[in-house]
């Protein structure tokens, strides 16, 4: 195991978060389910009963015996990284981070009883120190979430799926978990990277980063701004055909698009939650236990609100307007299926609100290739 102290120095000043508990930075969705599984008694003794099945063990002496641990003597750059961001993080006990042999940029996080950091040569080679910073920060904030547990467990169940498939409805009922545990997991990895932004401190390298991971080894063809752009035409290009194969297309995913998340990223960097953090003012960990499981479910139901009132998705634009009790819903719904002209959703609600309106608002477990299979030891974090 990594030396548990904090003696490292970051290369330029930055903010440290002295006792600060994960809800500071966790995504509504992601936040009223973790506060709702701390809630429940004997939780934790459950899993670890389960450690047994799981792959864990296996898994562990796999890095052990074939990948690099990083340390004062190995890759000592990000033994450097690591502890920073623990140390930014205040995360007492320093995870073990492994260096794998695979082209593919990915990283992760997993374990039950510890998490351990499993990191790619092809991610290593990929980024520049900063950017580099900004995954380590991610994977850091997995730990401290606690999401490498719920991340063992996807991975076990995704496996055992494939084991049960001749069994009669035994995959259906296992794959409707798998199903809900990656909606949640993809709002982790929007978590992950907000810990990733509040360790690095650098908005434009997190921003290269998720570009590189899209993109590669590019940047000179790159623009942040364009690529935010496409993240923003995505959303609200096409019909309701386009918005179903969207929901298709995303449910085999553990991580959101990559554009998606750095468009995620920087609404939350502009917002106030953010620079109430980077003023020191945040929940502390030793609130953890106090934390309100119907508040957390209520800022999460306001979340998917405002995300259905604001989005420019044609699915979603439907689903406003027919909360606002907009009329010819009948017409709407075939305009928006055939693209017709007038099918945008401009109309407005009985109430006299104007619906569609524009607004702005994570080895494998993280900073993952949106080709990546899931169940391989890579990033996406």
């Amino acid at each position: 195991m990594t030396d548990n102290s904090h003696e490292s120095v970051p290369s330029r000043q930055r903010k440290r978060f002295p006792g600060i508990s994960s809800r500071a930075y966790e995504h509504p969705a992601d936040r009223s389910a973790l506060v709702a599984l701390r809630k429940l008694t004997g939780f934790d003794t459950v899993f670890k009963a389960l450690s047994g099945l799981l792959p864990e063990r296996s898994l562990r002496l796999l890095f052990l015996s074939d990948s690099v641990r990083v340390s004062d003597a190995q890759f000592t750059h990000l033994n450097g990284m690591l502890r920073d961001a623990c140390y930014i993080l205040d995360l007492e006990k320093v995870p073990t981070m492994y260096v794998k042999q695979d082209p593919q940029p990915n990283a992760m996080c997993i374990g039950l009883d510890e998490p351990i950091i499993v990191v790619t040569t092809g991610l290593v080679e990929l980024l520049d120190e900063e950017e580099m910073r900004a995954v380590v920060g991610h994977e850091v904030g997995h730990a401290l979430s606690g999401h490498s547990v719920y991340r063992t467990i996807l991975l076990f169940l995704t496996g055992l799926a494939v084991k049960v498939a001749w069994i009669p409805l035994g995959n259906v009922a296992i794959m409707a978990i798998v199903t809900a545990l990656r909606e949640w997991f993809r709002k982790s990895e929007l978590s992950a990277d907000r810990a990733g932004l509040l360790v690095g401190q650098d908005q434009q390298a997190s921003m290269r980063g998720l570009m590189k991971i899209a993109g590669g080894n590019h940047l000179h063809e790159m623009n942040v701004d364009a690529f935010l752009a496409q993240a923003d035409e995505y959303e609200k290009a096409g019909d309701l055909r386009d918005s179903v194969l969207k929901i298709l297309n995303v449910l085999p995913r553990s991580h959101p698009f990559t554009t998606v998340r750095a468009a995620e990223l920087k609404k939350w960097s502009e917002t106030r939650d953010f620079q109430r953090i980077m003023d020191g003012h945040y929940p502390r960990r030793d609130g953890d236990k106090d934390a309100s499981v119907t508040d957390s479910f209520r800022e999460s139901a306001s979340h998917y609100a405002d995300t259905v009132r604001t989005s420019k998705d044609p699915l979603m634009k439907l689903v406003g307007d027919i909360a606002g009790g907009a009329g010819d819903l009948g017409g709407k719904l075939r305009d928006k299926f055939t693209g017709a002209a007038g099918g945008s959703g401009g109309s407005t609600g009985k109430g006299g609100a104007p619906s569609g309106d524009d607004a702005t608002d994570d080895p494998k477990g993280t900073w993952r290739r949106p080709d990546h299979p899931e169940g391989g030891p890579g990033t996406g974090s």
